[in-house]
């Protein structure tokens, strides 16, 4: 009840709080201005960190909140004032960073450092690391409306059931209440179209907040676990959004000669934007993701060691493939020659950035050692599995090697992921079958198969299978997915559900120029009805295309088919005209360049 009565409380003071700080901040001048490297289009407040401030701490005042350490609070405060100067009067990069090792360094002092490896002077260094980073990630993550804040109630109610399950952590669990409250009054103001910003002062607040506490619920995690794995990944799950947004815009501006502590428009949600997502739907998207990531940390807790070590290793492989994807998006603009101070790093950065197979070759290794490792954990269990865990781990070297030979040797590392096929997958089948036939022959040589199951490689050759035929797809599933979410651009049918049709919808859908929204087939085989072809449905015959023309209900007619008499045409081009309907047809020609008799 007393949880329920400070979130509501937050809550209600932070939608009063907000519109007085944008009031202040414009009467004041503190607003940010549009720019070339800025998102927004219209001058905006900044005092979004001032009124989530104002209202955590006035409400841990005013509630009674007590038993919260005042490093805590003193490091909190800190960090939000640090922001707010830097909103006021722009602090160098290198300034913040220092003020930044101090603050965490004091939380060090008291006592607040993750237990990861044993080693005081590694944990240490982790810990300074952890806090200052996911500040800065959370800061970096600010680039869209709503988008930090969101992230940070997502990562907030995740933190919250950690802490829970934890003894001795109700004013932290109190704390975090109250700022989930502030949190998300403010986002009420802040989703697209924002009338305020959070500011660093807001970012790096609720950066430094949820980083001590996400710290603190990594210790829930090594409770009851051995695994190191597992004690790191909670913490890294639960904050996968920020850690994963600053890494890839860190790799790609020094891959692209430019300074990571520069302003531009290359994150996560920008480059979602740039392939056609809308705003509210790329800031919907990380926001799924950011939940994905608070579920799968939460589910390691419940799991068993060896299956909350398969959880996490599969999220983050997605996750990694994601980013992957995001980052071939073309987001800079330039000369290289307005970087000169940066040419150093060009030549290793170029030939890193088109050794995609050495990529691929890692990849696959992550997955080969995934696929086996699950197989034996599907197959066994209890002591049975840790008598046989010997002998997986011997095999496992030799299960690589040739794995990835045969994968080189069949061709597999010269398919390019964006057209990935059929027979692509039926390529990967056969070069999975074809090594783990000859993996198993290779251990009846070595070992003579002892101590080894052949379930085991029955299950792995299948999972296998299957996570390099997802890897391998991923780009081209993504694709698709953003392509049938966007609802933009003329409503389009295509007449024809042919081979023609099909080719027609493939390349109209992969103009990035112009964008079409896609309705369906119709045709005139009745076959056809109410079935689909590539996930768009059959609408109906040719009657059922003249009534969506007339009924205003699309802005655009392709012919896939020449199977289509003159009269008909006449006809359907009469209707068009007259109903404003856009009516093309597509037209494949080659033309002789050199003759040969």
């Amino acid at each position: 009840m007393t949880l329920t009565v400070n979130f509501f409380v937050a809550l209600f003071v932070s939608l009063l709080m907000v519109p007085l700080c944008r009031k202040l901040a414009f009467s004041t001048g503190y607003v940010a201005k549009p720019s070339d490297e800025r998102w927004h289009r219209e001058t905006t407040a900044i005092f979004g960190g001032v009124a989530i401030f104002v209202t955590v701490l006035g409400c841990s005042l005013l509630l009674g909140l007590t038993g919260l350490p005042m490093v805590l609070v003193v490091a909190a405060t800190g960090m939000f004032l640090l922001g707010l100067i830097d909103d006021i009067w722009s602090l160098k990069p290198f300034t913040k960073l220092i003020v930044q090792i101090v603050i965490a360094a004091t939380l060090l002092f008291f006592e607040y450092r993750l237990e990861w490896t044993g080693s005081l002077i590694i944990d240490t260094l982790l810990t300074l690391a952890w806090i200052v980073g996911i500040s800065n990630a959370f800061n970096l993550l600010d680039n869209m409306d709503g988008l930090c804040a969101g992230v940070s109630v997502i990562v907030g109610l995740t933190v919250l059931f950690t802490l829970m399950a934890q003894p001795n952590t109700g004013a932290e669990i109190n704390f975090l209440v109250i700022l989930l409250g502030a949190t998300l009054g403010f986002l009420v103001y802040n989703v697209s179209p924002a009338s305020i910003f959070l500011g660093d002062s807001g970012s790096l607040f609720l950066g430094v907040c949820l980083s001590v506490l996400t710290l603190q619920s990594g210790y829930s995690a090594g409770g009851g676990q051995s695994s190191i794995l597992s004690i790191v990944a909670v913490p890294v799950l639960v904050l996968l959004v920020p850690i994963a947004d600053t890494t890839l815009v860190s790799v790609m501006r020094i891959l692209h000669g430019r300074r990571p502590s520069e302003g531009g428009r290359d994150h996560s949600s920008h480059r979602l934007v740039a392939i056609g997502l809308s705003e509210r739907a790329a800031v919907g998207v990380l926001w799924g993701l950011a939940a994905l990531g608070g579920l799968a940390g939460l589910g390691m807790q419940w799991l068993s060691d060896d299956w909350s070590t398969v959880l996490a290793v599969v999220v983050v492989l997605a996750i990694a493939i994601f980013g992957i994807y995001l980052a071939q998006v073309r987001v800079y603009e330039g000369t290289e020659s307005e970087r000169k101070e940066f040419t150093t790093l060009r030549p290793l950065t170029v030939n890193l950035t088109y050794k995609r197979q050495v990529a691929e070759v890692i990849l696959d290794v992550f997955l080969i050692s995934l696929a086996y490792y699950t197989a034996y954990r599907v197959r066994f269990e209890g002591d049975e599995l840790a008598a046989l865990y010997p002998s997986f781990l011997e095999s496992l070297p030799l299960l690589l090697a040739i794995q990835v030979i045969i994968l080189l040797l069949t061709g597999v590392y010269r398919v390019v992921w964006r057209h990935f096929g059929l027979m692509d997958a039926v390529t990967l089948g056969k070069s999975v079958m074809l090594g783990t036939l000859t993996s198993v022959f290779a251990l009846i040589f070595v070992y003579r198969f002892e101590n080894y199951s052949r379930g085991v490689f029955i299950i792995y050759g299948a999972l296998l299978i299957l996570m390099l035929t997802a890897s391998r797809a991923s780009f081209r599933i993504i694709s698709e997915s953003i392509r049938r979410g966007v609802q933009a651009g003329d409503r389009l049918v295509i007449y024809g559900a042919g081979d023609g049709g099909v080719a027609a919808m493939r390349e109209l859908l992969n103009q990035n120029d112009r964008p079409y929204q896609m309705l369906g087939f119709v045709d005139d085989d009745t076959s056809k009805l109410r079935t689909w072809i590539h996930g768009y449905p059959i609408l109906g015959d040719y009657n059922g295309l003249v009534s969506l023309v007339m009924s205003d209900a699309i802005d655009c007619v392709v012919l896939g088919t020449r199977m289509i008499d003159s009269g008909r045409l006449s006809d359907l081009e009469k209707l068009c005209a007259e109903h404003n309907v856009k009516l093309s047809r597509m037209h494949v020609d080659f033309k002789s360049l050199v003759a040969v008799s």
